[in-house]
């Protein structure tokens, strides 16, 4: 979005600030009012141009002939280790591209992820070798034919715009090593994707865009790559830079405004890249800087604080790899979240954050992730984006807790060390609260959530370096039950039950799910959710207030006041990361080796305790997500009432670490 930063100043400003100010707004060329204000339609007439040093030049794209120049010679230099890890992994180098449309998932994605190393590496180092891997790979993914999944979304999602994005930047990066004849056919070939992709996504009225979900956005920054690459030599190049910008302008607006990513942190690795890829492309080639965005400002206090302590996995709200399987090093996802068992988290998005807003803690967060050996996707950016001269804080004086309020999350720990207590608790609207506004303001916006799940007033519990109770992955049938919260009669929040369980439901009632106290300090912390809202109404249920308190490093205290019109059943979920054992009439313990979790009910009189199978239905094929396999990936807790209008739940949660 573009905006004008007034500085605070002693009064009134004079008239002949304001005059000028006008002007600003709607004489010159080229300057418009924030993008908020504008109906969609108004965005797409908005130019995208090229910085005129950069027309009819190649590269242009992402660097500048001057700019490898400069990183050729760091290359060679002070940042020749950086350089040296970055292309030790060029896949291009290790075999032949897969041929002739590989449809596996992620495949075509991971053609592309190798296609933009073994160009860039080439632009660097100009190894002739390095020359004829990258024409391979991009000249064999030119014939593929569709890109992505033939029987989802053919040539107009997630592939597409990862190969238009690589494909785009190597035939701008190679372009002067290219024969006329290569570059006929994969200029055609750009031609050809971007049209089918333009088609797909172009606007007219009634149209509506699910603007904050990354299967919107990835396939924009591609078509925005492909678009100023062939600009001058693809008549239509520009109009498909409108679209892209257009729709990019509300996927700046609606992304979190307090850094946390609504669909998991899984899915902030996978998707904030394309973001980041789209804020860079815009201002190298067309100088436009649209960076300054509050929730990329924030972004490093989401990661630092979604990192468990040991920082060797993370909380694991929303969509992210299978939960407890993952977490055990087991599993389809195991390999891809821990390669190496090393934790993948794209740490490098944070160099270049850190370098944009020269942002201390920013660099700080990607360095500790580093130190801890945290893996990259597409490693060269992180030789590109980091700088040096950006200064880093000690670990002291990052706040060991933090309340999204946007999201409604809070996380606490009792330190940065490894062996820390720490605990997340979630209760708010799975898009966050500025959403119920927005989607009045943006009628063209659709909410695809997806990726969201029905947690409000769920926590998870994490301490000496054991994970205990949380959460249970990514599902292609989305259930409450798969979090540590509440049934209703046996139901769970919101349509229950199937994968985008918010479709539907009316924003306004989400946006009453909230966090309605909070204080912490260092040694303590008491957080109180409201999330009666996220329930049908049908079942009367009038409030669900729930209090967490931690009132040491290994005593917690969960407090459950639930409320409703007719007498109902109440089912309270506890998920046991490993092994869960009823201990008495009103007790049981949780158990994560070398710790475990002893926990009372203290109230009420009369309750059921029962340990059942926490069974999931992973996602299933693109195309058929509710379908995929059946697992049970962890055992829980019901806690179940009898029916009444109300109850009080007090469990009292004592940690205890075996000695060896």
């Amino acid at each position: 979005m573009r905006k004008f930063m007034i500085s605070r100043r002693t009064g009134p400003p004079p008239l002949n600030f304001w005059l000028i100010i006008i002007g600003v707004f709607f004489l010159l060329p080229g300057v418009t009012r924030s993008a908020a204000d504008r109906p969609f339609a108004e965005l797409l007439r908005e130019p995208v141009q090229l910085k005129k040093e950069l027309v009819g030049v190649h590269p242009r794209v992402f660097l500048t002939e001057a700019d490898l120049a400069s990183y050729r010679k760091a290359a060679r230099g002070e940042r020749a280790a950086m350089w040296k890890e970055a292309t030790e992994p060029l896949v291009a180098m290790k075999g032949a591209p897969p041929a002739p449309t590989p449809e596996e998932r992620r495949s075509q994605n991971d053609v592309a992820h190798a296609i933009t190393q073994i160009s860039l590496a080439y632009a660097i180092e100009k190894k002739p070798e390095y020359l004829e891997a990258a024409r391979k790979w991009i000249l064999t993914a030119c014939r593929y034919d569709p890109w992505g999944y033939s029987n989802s979304k053919p040539n107009v999602d997630l592939a597409a715009g990862h190969l238009l994005y690589a494909i785009g930047w190597g035939y701008d990066l190679l372009y002067s090593d290219l024969t006329p004849e290569e570059r006929r056919i994969i200029r055609e070939k750009l031609i050809l994707q971007s049209r089918l992709l333009y088609d797909y996504y172009a606007y007219k009225s009634g149209k509506r865009y699910s603007f904050s979900q990354n299967h919107t956005f990835i396939p924009m920054t591609g078509l925005m790559v492909a678009s100023l690459a062939l600009m001058g030599e693809a008549p239509e190049a520009d109009q498909w830079a409108r679209l892209a910008h257009a729709i990019y302008d509300r996927v700046l607006s609606t992304y979190g405004e307090d850094g946390y990513y609504y669909e998991g942190f899984e899915y902030w690795v996978f998707a904030t890249p394309w973001i980041i890829h789209y804020l860079d492309v815009v201002k190298q080639s067309t100088g436009e800087d649209l960076f300054d965005q509050p929730g990329l400002r924030k972004s490093a206090l989401y990661f630092m604080h979604s990192l468990l302590p040991g920082a060797g996995y993370v909380f694991d709200f929303g969509d992210i790899y299978e939960g407890p399987l993952t977490r055990a090093g087991i599993g389809e996802e195991a390999q891809r979240a821990m390669p190496g068992d090393r934790l993948h988290s794209n740490y490098h998005l944070l160099y270049r954050l850190a370098s944009r807003f020269q942002n201390p803690l920013a660099q700080t967060v990607a360095q500790f992730a580093r130190e801890h050996q945290h893996v990259n996707m597409e490693n060269i950016w992180t030789f590109l984006w980091y700088d040096p001269k950006v200064q880093t804080l000690p670990l002291s004086q990052i706040p060991t807790w933090h309340h999204f309020t946007n999201a409604g999350v809070v996380y606490w720990r009792s330190g940065w060390d490894a062996d820390a207590t720490a605990v997340a608790f979630k209760c708010g609207p799975p898009e966050g609260h500025k959403a119920a506004a927005q989607l009045k303001s943006y009628p063209e916006w659709r909410l695809s959530t997806g990726h969201a799940h029905p947690d409000a007033n769920s926590f998870i519990l994490f301490a000496h370096r054991r994970y205990l109770t949380g959460d249970t992955g990514y599902s292609g049938i989305t259930l409450t039950a798969h979090h540590n919260t509440l049934l209703v009669d046996g139901k769970g929040q919101q349509e229950d039950g199937r994968h985008e369980v918010f479709d539907g439901v009316p924003y306004d009632r989400l946006n009453e799910i909230k966090i309605v106290n909070l204080q912490a300090d260092a040694k303590s912390m008491t957080v109180v959710g409201e999330a009666m809202a996220a329930y049908d109404p049908a079942l009367g249920l009038k409030s669900f207030r729930r209090e967490l308190r931690v009132l040491s490093r290994d005593h917690l205290e969960v407090s459950d006041t639930l409320q409703a019109a007719t007498p109902r059943s109440f089912t309270l979920l506890f998920h046991a990361d490993k092994n869960v054992d009823i201990t008495a009439d009103r007790s049981f313990a949780i158990t994560s080796a070398p710790v475990r979790a002893e926990v009372a009910v203290k109230q009420p009189g009369k309750f059921e305790l029962s340990v059942q199978p926490n069974w999931v239905m992973a996602p299933g094929a693109p195309g058929s997500i509710e379908t995929g396999e059946k697992q049970n990936r962890n055992p829980r807790v019901h806690l179940t009432l009898p029916a009444s209008n109300g109850a009080a739940v007090i469990t009292d949660w004592k940690l205890i670490k075996k000695q060896p």
